[in-house]
């Protein structure tokens, strides 16, 4: 392996050492700050020297590799001089740069901003409290936040139990048969709910009727969900759905349960009633909740969904929270998301993973009826730590104690002569503040703002109340003090409160089942227990603690505390999202900047930050490309064509927003077939919607007639939809505008940082051209977007906003000319990384330079005609050399994508291909008759403790356990272990079980 070394000055080289690339950093270091020109007053914790891996030596090292003298001359051989933009669109000028230190104080300043009132507005979001020992170990530490989906679950056993605790947490709660890892929020999950009852009709009943007493942001998704499936939403008492039920064409009900005004109604006669008719009813619900009411799966319900934030995740000015969606045992092989099943490995030894991914988008496209790309895990794995931290007991007490504040509350209002809406609730009420001598409801909001709390805006009579954990007595007391004020009557004492002795739920709709009796709620309670199961878990899980995860089309780049630190505190944290704007003027701030940022970077002129996944933000730019041509009397206009070579995503979310999906050809070196798009755009230029198209391309090339592809479109009457996924390698070097794009989606949890959480969180914003911004997405508490704006495509106006910040921080601190420079070392990475592993792999497509983009695919079919290797083989080998192993049999099933990005090191980037040069010795070792086709390294791959500790006596593999475990001396000091063996997937989809060990189970293993 060639080293940098060898290109600095003699006097240096004594200094170095045995080739360790840190001391030689930190020579380098000192030798150029002798010779630079420095100025006194120059910060010193500049990010960008953090962020990038390889320093100025390193880098002209990897040119000198692949034939250039300079970074300008390599970027103009990789990148289409045509769509190439001046410097001076994205550098320090545009965008300048912060340290690390002045970013602490800008965000300081933004923090302050925000004034720290109590908001008691429910609506689904609450003031959660984070037990400390999850926040400092789970959302604070970067072996949870770090590591990607679990895709590949032998190196991912810790978070696989935790969500399949968070699964087994919400199937009990809710008395379901199955449920899913999470879903992105509440009202996107409603959706989901909606497009699965259509689906389950076959997609012949087109009604679905909503009760009224279901959230107004949770509507205004379903209105925007509806209309891209031509559903007829119908809005109404679900008292009188009978009538609707009769016309033979509703496919579901929803229902909300307690509902957003805080009524508990039971629904077990409804459920029959709407079965009668063969449609499904859908129950949003809270799960605190039903630890005392009478949980959904009991009286009838198909399919339940809401929000578990409430426990142990912080309101976030609206995110991000992971959905829970849970069903009957009928629609499990149609429930979107993810799921976790057990199985078993190929000792036998039960193993989690992810289960029937057949229903997965990527693999059913077009025909998919959901784009659910990712889930929120790492918010879900928060939840299921507070449910296994506090347990059942702890649950009910916490529950207890909200309704019974609830109750006090309730009885100190009327006794100053207000009237509460509704007599039975858990922890909601709405107070008829007319009912006092006609007193106007602002008058109540004015008297709260004034010390500093907020209440729900309902109407002009009526106020909205909801506590939660984080109510104690002297907030009650200033809640109840409110409106005691208002009615002029003499203020309240704690002493002077009574709690009522009987619930206010009504008898037959109180829980008798027992909930959570699995062991593993019953065990964690001390915090050093806790803490002990939490740093258990996190050791079976690889992330970018460990290693690089080279994951193609994913961007595992360093996620920063600098800029992870002001999310957890409680200035941003525990804001609530419809809290009145003139609150929120830090937050505010920090999305205008960032939203301006966007634009600056993409060529765009305005940004919406709503869509909270990369697949939302497809579908909501493809809805705003469909509301622009209905806005000119074009709304017939519904063909979007695809190339073959597009994430799944892109299919399914075009079919989302209505659109029908003409793919289109690439030709044999990868690019797009020109002459095909050309004729497909005219044939349907009548009703030509929009052409999606990566860029780079998902094959790892820019593609030069990119500006050609975008200019067919546009005289064909249609729309470009950039997709953004690859916009690390774009970022100061090219734009989707200048590319042709009208509207592009940003992955900021790929090009900006926001840790991938372990599948999740996300968010995927769109930027769109000046004639697209008045479509942008609405709000209906908050308003947002443009003119003509289309409904909202998530449950709250800015998404998962407190992650915003970590975008904000990651380009405010680079500056413009760090970020162009981290988009031009990925190239380089990428394309060093292509040049080793030349002569062993090869390497599918190229540009005629040679170059790639900032991935490269490399194809593994002769491996499999010569051996009988498959790319799987591969990937659970590189796992016992310490690596998560590339996007594996995407975009073509013979293939590793890999991308390695700006952020990892030279020594790192040269230590993974020393590794794959190794397994394809290997692997000729197996071709050449060395090592037996059926039983060898890569076969048997990967080797856990387990294996390596078998007794000599079941030792059967024609290789030694030296060389299963430790094939190159790095891993005698630093190794990370898989803890099962392959994972049969098979048989954990043909016996599915998706939930917790028994108590029977559990003793059974002992």
């Amino acid at each position: 392996m060639h080293h940098p070394a060898r290109l600095l000055p003699k006097c240096l080289l004594n200094h170095v050492g045995s080739h360790r690339r840190t001391s030689l950093r930190l020579v380098l270091g000192r030798a150029l700050a002798t010779q630079a020109d420095s100025n006194v007053f120059a910060p010193l914790d500049t990010f960008t020297d953090r962020h990038i891996g390889p320093d100025n030596n390193e880098t002209s090292y990897m040119l000198s590799q692949l034939g250039y003298d300079s970074m300008d001359a390599f970027i103009g051989a990789t990148v289409p001089g045509k769509i190439r933009v001046s410097a001076s669109d994205v550098s320090d000028e545009s965008i300048p740069p912060l340290s690390e230190s002045e970013l602490h104080r800008r965000a300081k300043e933004l923090a302050s901003a925000n004034k720290p009132f109590k908001s008691y507005i429910g609506m689904g979001y609450h003031t959660a409290v984070v037990p400390p020992v999850i926040l400092r170990n789970i959302i604070e530490n970067p072996a949870w936040y770090t590591p990607y989906t679990p895709y590949q679950p032998e190196i991912a056993q810790g978070r696989l139990e935790s969500l399949v605790n968070f699964q087994t947490m919400v199937m009990s709660l809710t008395s379901m048969d199955i449920a899913n890892a999470s879903l992105l929020d509440e009202a996107t999950a409603a959706a989901e709910g909606m497009v699965m009852a259509y689906a389950q009709s076959a997609q012949k009943k087109r009604t679905f009727f909503v009760d009224k007493g279901v959230s107004p942001q949770t509507l205004s998704v379903l209105r925007t969900r509806a209309k891209g499936f031509g559903i007829e939403l119908v809005i109404g008492d679900a008292a009188d759905v009978s009538d609707h039920l009769s016309s033979g064409k509703v496919c579901g009900v929803l229902v909300q349960y307690p509902d957003v005004d805080g009524h508990i109604r039971d629904y077990g006669s409804l459920a029959e009633t709407v079965h009668k008719a063969g449609a499904l009813l859908i129950c949003g619900t809270d799960l605190l909740a039903l630890t005392m009411l009478k949980p959904p799966g009991e009286w009838g319900a198909d399919i339940v969904y809401g929000n578990s934030a409430r426990f142990g995740v912080p309101a976030g000015y609206g995110g991000p929270h992971a959905a829970f969606f849970a069903v009957t045992d009928a629609l499990k092989r149609k429930m979107p998301g993810r799921l976790i099943g057990r199985s078993r490995d190929t000792m036998g030894r039960p193993a989690y993973r992810l289960a029937l991914q057949t229903r997965e988008q990527h693999i059913r496209r077009e025909k998919a009826t959901s784009n659910i790309c990712t889930s929120q895990a790492l918010l879900a794995n928060m939840a299921a730590m507070y449910a296994v931290y506090h347990g059942p007991e702890g649950l009910r007490n916490i529950a207890n104690k909200v309704h019974r504040f609830t109750q006090v509350l309730k009885s100190s209002v009327e006794s100053a002569g207000f009237k509460v809406a509704n007599d039975e609730f858990f922890d909601t009420l709405t107070v008829n503040v007319a009912a006092k001598g006609g007193l106007n409801a602002q008058a109540v909001h004015d008297a709260a703002a004034a010390v500093g709390i907020n209440f729900r805006h309902v109407d002009d009579a009526h106020v909205g109340i909801t506590l939660d954990e984080s109510v104690g007595p002297r907030d009650l007391v200033d809640i109840i003090n409110v409106f005691k004020a208002s009615a002029s009557s003499a203020s309240v004492a704690l002493a002077d409160l009574k709690v009522p002795n009987e619930l206010c739920i009504p008898s037959s709709l109180q829980r008798t089942s027992k909930f959570l009796p699995h062991p593993v709620f019953n065990s964690q309670h001390s915090e050093t227990e806790m803490m002990r199961y939490i740093y258990h878990l996190q050791s079976k899980d690889l992330g970018l603690v460990h290693a690089m995860i080279p994951l193609g089309s994913c961007t595992m780049k360093l996620n920063s505390t600098s800029s992870m630190i002001p999310l957890t505190w409680p200035e941003f944290s525990a804001v609530h999202p419809f809290a009145p704007k003139d609150q929120v003027k830090g937050y505010l701030e920090m999305i205008k900047e960032l939203e301006e940022d966007l634009c600056k970077i993409t060529g765009f002129h305005s940004c919406s930050l709503q869509p909270n996944s990369g697949a939302a933000g497809e579908y909501a730019g493809l809805t705003v490309i469909r509301a622009y041509h209905e806005s000119r009397g074009q709304g017939h206009r519904d063909i979007c064509l695809i190339p073959v070579s597009a994430h799944g995503t892109n299919p399914a979310s075009a079919v989302m927003a209505g659109l029908k999906v003409v793919p289109v050809k690439s030709l044999p070196d990868g690019s797009l077939d020109l002459d095909d798009l050309k004729a497909k755009a005219e044939k349907h230029k009548d009703n030509l919607a929009a052409f999606m198209i990566t860029y780079p391309s998902t094959f790892g090339v820019f593609e030069a007639g990119v500006q050609d592809a975008c200019r067919t479109i546009h005289e064909n009457g249609g729309q470009v939809y950039l997709d953004g996924a690859n916009l690390n390698a774009q970022v100061g070097v090219t734009n989707p505008a200048t590319c042709g794009g009208d509207v592009c989606h940003l992955n900021l949890h790929k090009t900006f940082a926001i840790p991938h959480g372990g599948g999740g969180p996300g968010m995927g914003p769109i930027c769109v051209a000046e004639h697209l911004a008045p479509f942008l997405p609405t709000h209906p508490i908050v308003a947002t977007g443009g003119d003509k704006a289309i409904d909202a495509v998530a449950a709250a106006q800015f998404g998962s906003a407190s992650i915003l910040l970590i975008s904000w921080a990651y380009i405010k601190m680079l500056g413009g000319r760090g970020l162009s420079d981290s988009s031009k070392i990925a190239l380089l990475n990428a394309n060093y990384m292509a040049n080793r592993l030349s002569g062993y792999y090869n390497l599918r497509y190229k540009n005629h330079n040679g170059r790639v983009a900032h991935e490269l695919l490399i194809d593994l079919a002769e491996f499999d005609k010569a051996a009988g290797l498959k790319v799987t083989d591969f990937a659970k080998r590189l796992q016992d050399y310490g690596f998560h192993p590339p996007t594996c049999s995407w975009p073509i099933s013979t293939c590793m994508l890999i991308e390695p990005t700006e952020s990892e090191t030279l020594e790192e980037i040269d230590r993974f291909c020393d590794a794959m040069i190794q397994i394809h010795q290997e692997a000729q070792d197996i071709i050449t008759g060395k090592q037996p086709k059926d039983n060898n390294v890569l076969k048997n791959a990967p080797h856990p403790p387990q294996v390596i500790a078998l007794p000599d006596a079941e030792w059967s593999r024609p290789y030694s356990r030296m060389t299963a475990a430790y094939p190159k001396p790095w891993l005698l000091e630093k190794k990370f272990w898989p803890t099962v063996s392959r994972i049969d997937d098979a048989y954990g989809d043909l016996n599915l079980i998706c939930d917790c060990p028994s108590v029977e189970e559990t003793a059974g293993d002992a």
